[in-house]
């Protein structure tokens, strides 16, 4: 790795909490450097602008968050045990332990909306994945039985998404972790539900 390389990714690692907790806008020229003790010039010495940072610091949290999912995920044999992984990955951000400043998926699709269009567009690609990944998740239990063949995959797929940003985002607008528990209690009951 040269010495540009390990720059930008100091940039990135410094700047990526920082972009996940106070958004695009939100997030200052004067924030990144006092988040990295580097300077104006440095900054932009490694990239052409604000808008090139907050779309690596995203792609950052993004990995950040599939990585822990996908090797949860390695450990478990069941369709269901498998999408039961996200709701222990996703706690995690209720607690602050995955990633400071909650779910960048969340976050990011709320501040890059009607303000950031490539950004927004990053995490569109993201959700899709993301949807994609567990339509794929509840083919397969299907085709193993595991899961009953009346349930529709992308269906699945996105109420399961949808209850778990709707439930960070109550959880965290009302500052009562109990909350989370209750939606994911719901949550667990409707992926059991499936067989």
């Amino acid at each position: 790795m040269t010495k540009a390389e390990k720059t930008r990714n100091f940039i990135v690692e410094k700047t990526a909490p920082i972009f996940n907790m106070k958004g695009y806008a939100g997030t200052s020229l004067n924030d990144i450097t006092a988040a990295t003790g580097l300077t104006k010039g440095s900054i932009y010495g490694n990239f052409a602008n604000k808008d090139e940072v907050a779309l690596a610091a995203f792609d950052y949290n993004l990995k950040n968050v599939s990585s822990r999912i996908d090797a949860d995920m390695n450990k478990q044999v069941s369709v269901k045990d498998k999408l039961l992984v996200y709701i222990n990955i996703y706690q995690k951000f209720i607690d602050g332990t995955v990633s400071e400043g909650g779910c960048p998926v969340l976050n990011t699709a709320v501040d890059a909306d009607d303000t950031h269009p490539e950004l927004r567009e990053k995490v569109l690609k993201a959700v899709l994945g993301w949807k994609n990944k567990i339509a794929k998740l509840v083919e397969s239990g299907i085709s193993t039985k595991e899961i009953n063949a009346d349930h529709n995959p992308e269906q699945v797929a996105l109420t399961i998404i949808a209850i778990i940003e709707g439930g960070i985002m109550i959880s965290r607008l009302t500052a009562k972790p109990a909350h989370w528990n209750l939606i994911m209690d719901s949550l667990k009951k409707y992926i059991n539900s499936l067989s």
